[in-house]
């Protein structure tokens, strides 16, 4: 279980955390990574990305917004 009553701003989470706590898969977060969306914050003792809590939930909201918005068809 991720604990979010952390400083969103300092906190660093791997891949799996990011995972957890924005509710998707690694996968996902490897995606975003891919895309642009979540940038590296740092690395751990084994060389493995980590991310900025912050940056997660913004990536994670991001995504949430852009899969609500509707587009109007345009009878031509």
């Amino acid at each position: 279980m991720i604990d979010l009553a952390v400083d969103l701003h300092t906190t660093l989470w791997t891949v799996n955390e990011a995972a957890e706590a924005a509710g998707v898969t690694p996968n996902v977060v490897h995606n975003w990574r891919y895309r642009g969306r979540l940038q590296i914050a740092g690395r751990d003792r084994q060389g493995r990305p980590l991310f900025r809590a912050i940056d997660v939930i913004r990536a994670e909201k991001a995504t949430r917004e852009k899969a609500r918005r509707s587009y109007s068809a345009i009878a031509a």
